[in-house]
């Protein structure tokens, strides 16, 4: 993929040095302290520090009420981390390229999402967010948080290397931001604790990565020869069924909630061969036929 001294995205926080450490006494001990030593005159003066604190970012409420904390550390990336770092803010900036079009075209307004990298874990709208759940989308708070050490275990534990697999990862979470402001996603949501949840929830995947291919069909001008196919191996290897032959022997499909490999692999493609972000609707049809 053609991607060096392109574009970059201002719409990327870089939170690789903030640490989550669990183990706090929480904001209820904290109270309780200086509630004995200052009296009521010290939680006003410790109410007016938190709201100084949260408003200034150097506080984190959420992670307070959790009994967590977050420190600021000095992180050194190496050349290679920074280079991929580099890397998903132009991937990003294509996104926003391709959706503001597409949206244009539609009559729409596109609002662009934030990339967060982190390390370890980072708080989120959806919850405290964890490197080993892989990248994702949080709808709650409009961000795609991504711990760019998933890129080795991309390579490495599923065999799916290359410069443009990684961009797919990235299009496919923002993918599930177009669907949020569709409101596919919520309606999809709606649905939770429902016999029929998990076919909804392929259904939604599986429009994610139909919505991947639209955003690849839309920068052809800079995919190099086997980027398409690093893309359909990733797919590939991150199917249901792949997934659940890999670790645990036997695939249960009952249980999928993203899609087999076949489908992955067939809807990335369709909408690399269509562009069009409308005529990707999975949610039509009877679900055997996805």
């Amino acid at each position: 993929m053609k991607w060096q001294g392109r574009r970059r995205s201002s719409n990327v926080q870089d939170a690789r040095g903030r640490r989550v450490t669990s183990g706090g006494s929480g904001i209820g001990s904290i109270v309780n302290l200086v509630l004995r030593i200052f009296g009521i005159k010290g939680i006003a003066v410790l109410a007016v520090v938190g709201l100084i604190g949260w408003q200034m970012g150097i506080i984190d409420p959420a992670a307070l009420m959790g009994g967590q904390q977050v420190r600021t550390v000095d992180h050194q990336a190496s050349p290679e981390e920074e280079q991929l770092f580099q890397f998903v803010t132009v991937v990003l900036a294509d996104t926003e390229d391709t959706w503001t079009a597409e949206f244009t075209r539609l009559g729409r307004q596109y609002a662009e999402p934030e990339l967060v990298v982190y390390r370890g874990q980072h708080q989120t709208a959806c919850g405290m967010g964890d490197a080993r759940m892989g990248p994702f989308y949080c709808p709650a708070d409009q961000k795609v948080y991504i711990d760019l050490g998933f890129y080795n275990d991309l390579e490495n534990q599923f065999d799916a290397p290359g410069d443009f697999a990684q961009a797919y990862v990235i299009a496919h979470e923002v993918g599930h931001h177009i669907q949020t402001l569709l409101g596919v996603s919520a309606k999809v949501s709606a649905r939770r604790g429902q016999p029929d949840y998990n076919e909804y929830s392929v259904r939604l995947e599986l429009q994610a990565d139909y919505l991947a291919g639209v955003w690849a069909y839309h920068n052809q001008r800079y995919l190099d020869r086997g980027d398409i196919e690093e893309a359909m191996r990733a797919a590939n290897q991150i199917g249901d069924d792949a997934i659940q032959s890999r670790t645990q022997g036997r695939v249960t499909p009952h249980a999928f909630t993203h899609g087999t490999s076949e489908q992955r692999m067939r809807w990335f493609l369709r909408g690399f061969e269509n562009g069009r972000l409308e005529d990707g609707d999975t949610f039509v049809g009877p679900y055997e036929n996805l």
